[in-house]
């Protein structure tokens, strides 16, 4: 389990309104989550057929005329 050392941070009533962790155990955090939620999607998607590469490469370009992908053509 991970170690978090925290700072509470009170109010003038002395309630905790927020709390304080080193950035290091922050991008932990981060680090965690993110693989966690790779893993959800990956999960979300393994009964899925792969895309042909022709399939791929319209997709791409309807994404790119939409303006919902940001790849500079050439790539």
């Amino acid at each position: 389990m991970l170690e978090l050392h925290k700072s509470y941070v009170i109010d003038d009533n002395q309630q905790p309104i927020a709390v304080q962790i080193p950035i290091a155990e922050f991008e932990k955090i981060e680090e965690i989550l993110e693989d966690y939620g790779l893993a959800k999607l990956m999960e979300e998607v393994e009964e899925e057929k792969p895309l042909s590469k022709d399939d791929t490469i319209l997709s791409i370009t309807k994404r790119r005329k939409c303006g919902k992908l940001n790849i500079p053509k050439g790539s």
